[in-house]
């Protein structure tokens, strides 16, 4: 370089230059005592060895046979405690802790049982399965109702329609599970007590057949092929208090938000529509909000267990999109392609987790993770087109009921047992709460 200008050196490392190792760092005086020792050629009895190593502990610090630069024989040397080596990240052969991580509870794939469902309609717009709190699944056969006992095994048969062209197009139990609705093809709503197993009354609102049916305490909410809506106070003779007009074809889904503050109802228009549960000012009611992004009939309807204002909605064979909303906001929150026509969607009580029922072409039931919309298996079994879901009251089973005239019952959402008693202990300390609150 030219003179005045400052000679570059190389900066001094901790650890020395990689090439030449920092002699400090070895102890030099050691290694040359061990190379002279080993040219001695006289044995040392163990005692003897026992006592050196004692003493060079004493007077170093450290036991000299430890402190061999170069390590030819014997047990490798353990790395120190919290070492961590960088290259093992890049060279390991191991799976890494994300991809061996387990994948989650076991689903069977196979269902829990097969029941036959003989002449069960194949038509996408009824709702003919519902299975209620006390542990009753009801099935809409064609023209006569049946309940089988889950606990028992038990099938009774409820009801048989008077004329033979008639059929049921629609179930619903009231959430207690001692009535049951039921809609018919000739436009009538009817209302049976189980214990008695005797109709309570005959509804007669409406102008063409009831195809959904959905409960909110004592009213009970119908919706018809004409695209009208009827509330029913089941308490009083006069029944009919309202009419919802918001749709201009079948209402072919209807469920009544947990909290019993919106009605969500699909249509054969594509359109859904969310109701309040009050008249407003005028005495009508209005929809607070209208989707219109469903491009085929909407009958899958579902609200979030554990968030009130969330809805989950499935179209049909032209449109095979699951979407969520925000009822509140009136905001799309997720779409999903599911590739086939979507018939039903039931949200988990047990995981954060819901479950979808097809048709064309694999006629499977999907269970999806929320609110990732990811995959988490699919349960294949069913030959036709899936018609129906319903869930069991402890959330565990799922019932498909499809064209193939079968039901089949899926232990999909089955809890881990100590899961299971932690929530059981935490619902009866929730009642005893409640029952002191009453005294």
């Amino acid at each position: 370089g030219k003179s005045g200008s400052k000679i570059q050196s190389t900066p001094t490392k901790a650890g020395g230059d990689r090439y030449i190792p920092n002699r400090s760092t070895m102890q030099m005086e050691v290694a040359n005592f061990l190379l002279t020792k080993e040219n001695d050629p006289a044995e040392e009895s163990p005692t003897k060895k026992e006592q050196q190593k004692a003493w060079a502990v004493n007077l170093n610090g450290f036991d000299v046979e430890e402190a061999k630069i170069l390590r030819l024989s014997g047990k490798p040397q353990n790395a120190p405690e919290g070492y961590q080596n960088n290259l093992k990240v890049l060279y390991s052969q191991k799976m890494t802790p994300g991809s061996s991580r387990k994948n989650g509870r076991y689903i069977p794939s196979m269902p829990d049982r097969i029941l036959d469902a003989p002449e069960i309609r194949n038509d996408y717009y009824l709702n003919l399965i519902d299975w209620s709190s006390q542990n009753f699944l009801a099935v809409a056969l064609d023209n006569s109702v049946y309940l089988w006992n889950h606990t028992s095994g038990e099938i009774i048969q409820l009801l048989q329609m008077e004329h033979p062209d008639d059929y049921v197009s629609s179930v619903s139990w009231i959430k207690e599970g001692n009535y049951l609705a039921v809609g018919t093809s000739n436009a009538e709503v009817q209302l049976w007590d189980i214990q008695q197993q005797k109709r309570l009354r005959n509804m007669t609102s409406h102008s063409s057949r009831v195809g959904s049916l959905s409960w909110n305490s004592y009213i009970l909410s119908s919706g018809a092929r004409t695209g009208h809506i009827h509330h029913h106070d089941v308490r009083v003779a006069e029944h009919h208090v309202a009419t919802l007009a918001g749709h201009t074809q079948e209402v072919c889904g209807l469920k009544w938000s947990l909290d019993g503050r919106y009605l969500a109802s699909g249509g054969n228009d594509n359109l859904v529509n969310i109701w309040p549960c009050t008249q407003g000012d005028s005495g009508d009611f209005a929809p607070v909000q209208t989707f219109t992004q469903h491009q085929g009939a909407v009958k899958a309807v579902a609200w979030c267990p554990w968030q009130s204002n969330v809805l989950a909605t499935g179209g049909g064979t032209s449109d095979r999109h699951i979407r969520i909303w925000n009822v509140c906001s009136g905001t799309c929150l997720s779409a999903v392609d599911a590739h086939s026509q979507v018939c039903s969607i039931l949200w988990s009580t047990n995981y954060k987790e819901f479950i979808s029922g097809h048709g064309f072409a694999q006629n499977q039931l999907v269970i999806w993770k929320y609110p990732t919309m990811a995959k988490v298996t699919e349960l294949r079994g069913h030959t036709a087109r899936v018609l129906n879901l319903t869930m069991s009251p402890d959330g565990a089973t799922v019932a498909s009921a499809a064209a193939d005239e079968t039901l089949r019952l899926w232990r999909c959402f089955e809890m881990d047992p100590i899961k299971k008693k932690e929530k059981e202990k935490a619902n009866s300390a929730k009642s005893s709460i409640i029952h002191q609150g009453i005294r």
